[in-house]
């Protein structure tokens, strides 16, 4: 099957209630409803809040429903971040999540000082394909590990997409390791940046989600507000 010519992705920052998965997730429903695009990547722990000590995600239970039917409804993949597994298999992942339900499609492999005592890293650099567009998935930290970064590239991706967590006063840094990655890879690149209060260290966060082009060009930015969306439709080549 031939790729599609266009792809069109949405970043989403929804307004996190830290440890209500219920509210959350409809809230991530609501957002793929709005995004209405085939794609629509959310930030890093996103389904739950920035909280390590969180219970975790079942991707195949009923938690991901309404993400699901909203997903069916707008024919979109939905890239969520959630804690997944238990004891000292936790990861932090990126689950793909379609009308079929949900998948662990990757777990972060650069975890953060805090971090490594409550999850085990990923086991390296993933694709998600859609409409044959490959999609190469990082978490947050990841997005500034060159070797991450050279290894996801080598699986020939068409777009790289992150989830993130970022103080308000990180912004610049969000903007440069995407500039990076365009610079290293030519392709685009699409981050997802939590806004406002996400959980325990986080009273606020950056957002200003936003999608690259291959040449570095921004083509949608959301601003700073919970619940914005910033959408784009990139063309292959």
């Amino acid at each position: 099957m031939m790729a599609a010519v266009t792809l069109s992705i949405a970043v989403a920052q929804p307004r996190c209630v830290p440890g209500d998965l219920p509210a959350n997730a409809r809230a991530h429903a609501d957002a793929v409803e709005r995004a209405a695009a085939r794609v629509v990547v959310f930030p890093e722990l996103s389904l739950t809040g920035y909280d390590l000590d969180g219970p975790s995600v079942d991707p195949a239970g009923p938690d991901l429903a309404p993400i699901a039917a909203a997903c069916a409804a707008r024919g979109s993949v939905a890239l969520v971040g959630a804690p997944v597994g238990t004891g000292a298999h936790r990861r932090i992942a990126t689950l793909a999540v379609s009308a079929e339900g949900g998948t662990v499609a990757y777990a972060k492999t650069s975890l953060g000082a805090d971090e490594a005592g409550r999850f085990r890293p990923g086991d390296g650099p993933a694709v998600v394909e859609v409409d044959g567009w490959r999609i190469g998935l990082g978490i947050c930290k990841d997005t500034r590990v060159r070797a991450h970064l050279e290894a996801t590239l080598a699986l020939g991706i068409d777009l790289y997409a992150a989830g993130l967590v970022h103080h308000p006063d990180e912004l610049d840094d969000q903007d440069g390791r995407a500039a990076r990655i365009v610079e290293l890879g030519a392709v685009p690149v699409a981050f997802a940046s939590a806004a406002g209060p996400v959980g325990p260290g986080y009273p606020a966060t950056a957002g200003h989600s936003c999608v690259w082009t291959a040449t570095g060009t921004v083509v949608a930015r959301a601003g700073a507000e919970p619940g914005a969306i910033a959408r784009a439709v990139l063309t292959r080549g």
